[in-house]
């Protein structure tokens, strides 16, 4: 019922389901995809510098995917289209008094309808909950109020019974399934409306749930193949809550210049290429050295290229202006290590 994702619909999709058809999978799916292509690209590879900032960047998504799911045009959207359901429900079992199936599917269709009237009471709670949670955090961030405190019980008994009747919808899913596939003709003979209303719903929860798994992993391949792309797409739709300008301007920035390393190994000349970072906008610019395997930013996996302009952060990881200034426009942490940037700054206008 509630999605983990911006999409909404019938009550078989509470993300809250342990089900493996269920779309709750998509809470996890980005984080632990990242992590199962570290895993199964052999021990090398669990300290590819490139790996970690793909899983830093799955477990922002998974961050921000909450705050999608509850914000206001979604829960809109999601009220308003489980009570189209369930008033479609009543009204087509209203309709077909005279109709008299074998199997007790009015009953299911009613059934179907509480799900749905039962996940808009809770979308409702939550969403009030996390309104009045992020207005006390911008009355007064620190403090603890004694609201916050007394709203942890009712949120734990609505979070129960949220999974409760998602776990009753899987089964409630499978039963209606069962009712409707045995002898599907007799039953558009005997109750049609009743019928291809139960076949619509069943229909409508599977057309859902894969659209969510296929959505997942297609967001899952572009964070391991195409981060930048997912990047350009935060810096385009989120706000800035991370570094400002201003605070990213003051970071180092260097032009990169290659070098090529000659060895001999075995009777053979072997060339690689490293290069050196010469600091910009100073008069006397400090110069370092990068080994042939640390000339590859970890964000968009490109070489460095003769005369590209890269951002050092004071955790002293390089990448590319590019790729870096839009990360830390949405996160100010290193994509790598975490460091927050911002703690530098702040400091240094103490100091001042």
């Amino acid at each position: 019922m509630i999605p983990s994702t911006p999409s909404t619909s019938a009550p078989l999709l509470d993300p809250t389901t342990p089900d493996p058809t269920s779309p709750s999978l998509r809470q996890q799916s980005l984080r632990e995809a990242s992590r199962f292509l570290r895993r199964s690209t052999g021990r090398r590879m669990l300290t590819n510098p490139s790996m970690v900032v793909r899983e830093t960047a799955a477990e922002e998504l998974e961050e921000r995917q909450s705050d999608w799911a509850y914000s206001r045009p979604v829960v809109v959207l999601d009220l308003l289209w489980n009570f189209v359901f369930i008033v479609v429900g009543f009204v087509v079992v209203g309709i077909s008094g005279e109709e008299r199936p074998e199997t007790p599917l009015r009953v299911w269709v009613l059934g179907y309808g509480v799900q749905c009237g039962v996940h808009m009471v809770c979308v409702c709670f939550e969403y009030r909950r996390r309104v009045r949670r992020r207005e006390g955090e911008e009355e007064g961030e620190g403090y603890v109020t004694l609201a916050r405190l007394t709203e942890r019980v009712p949120s734990s008994v609505v979070k129960n019974l949220e999974s409760a009747n998602t776990m009753f919808s899987f089964v409630w899913w499978i039963i209606g399934f069962y009712w409707v596939s045995p002898d599907g003709q007799a039953l558009i003979e005997q109750s049609p409306q009743l019928y291809w209303l139960c076949i619509i719903f069943l229909a409508f929860d599977v057309f859902f749930v894969v659209f969510c798994v296929a959505l997942a992993c297609i967001i899952g391949i572009a964070v391991c193949c195409c981060l930048p792309c997912i990047i350009a797409v935060l810096y385009a739709v989120v706000d800035q809550e991370g570094a400002t300008k201003e605070d990213i301007e003051q970071l180092s920035k260097y032009k990169f210049r290659r070098l090529a390393n000659t060895e001999k190994s075995n009777g053979e000349i072997q060339v690689s290429f490293g290069g050196v970072m010469i600091e910009c906008g100073t008069d006397s610019p400090t110069e370092r050295i990068l080994a042939a395997e640390d000339v590859d930013c970890c964000i968009c996996l490109a070489t460095y290229d003769d005369g590209a302009e890269l951002r050092e952060l004071p955790c002293a990881h390089h990448f590319h202006c590019a790729c870096i200034d839009k990360w830390l426009h949405i996160n100010a942490t290193c994509p790598l290590c975490k460091y927050d940037i911002l703690k530098q700054s702040h400091t240094s206008i103490e100091e001042v």
